[in-house]
C-alpha cells in the first residue's frame, strides 16, 4: 500500500444505530458502542500514525516528551468536551492516558527509525 493511501483520511462508516436517548434495550445499548469502538478504533490507529510521522520529524529524542503541549491537548479536549457533552471526569483521564501511550509509542518508532 503507498504511504498516500496508507495516511490519507479515513471515512469511517459507523454501522446505522439506534441513538442512545431511543434505545429500549441493552441489544440496542450494545450495538451502538460496539460499533462506536470500530470507529474510535480507525480514529486511533490514524493517530497512532501521526505519532509515527512526529517520530520521523522530530530531531531528537529528548523532545518527544513535552509538558507544555500535553497540557495543550488536554485543555483543548476539555474544551472539546463540555459542548460536545462529554464529562471531564471521563475525557481527562483518557486523554491523559491516551497520550501516555503515544509517547510510548513514538520513543519505540523513533528508536526504530534510528538504529
Amino acid at each position: 500500500m503507498s504511504a498516500e493511501v496508507k495516511d490519507a483520511p479515513v471515512a469511517i462508516a459507523v454501522d446505522a444505530r439506534v441513538a442512545p436517548e431511543a434505545c429500549a434495550s441493552m441489544a440496542e445499548v450494545r450495538h451502538g458502542v460496539d460499533a462506536l469502538d470500530r470507529a474510535l478504533v480507525v480514529l486511533l490507529a490514524e493517530r497512532q500514525r501521526y505519532m509515527d510521522a512526529a517520530a520521523r520529524i522530530k530531531p531528537s529524542r529528548d523532545v518527544v516528551h513535552d509538558d507544555a503541549r500535553i497540557e495543550d491537548v488536554v485543555q483543548k479536549v476539555l474544551a472539546a468536551a463540555g459542548p460536545a457533552g462529554l464529562s471531564p471526569a471521563i475525557a481527562e483521564p483518557v486523554w491523559r492516558t491516551l497520550i501516555d501511550r503515544c509517547i510510548a509509542h513514538e520513543l519505540a518508532a523513533w528508536d526504530r527509525t534510528r538504529t
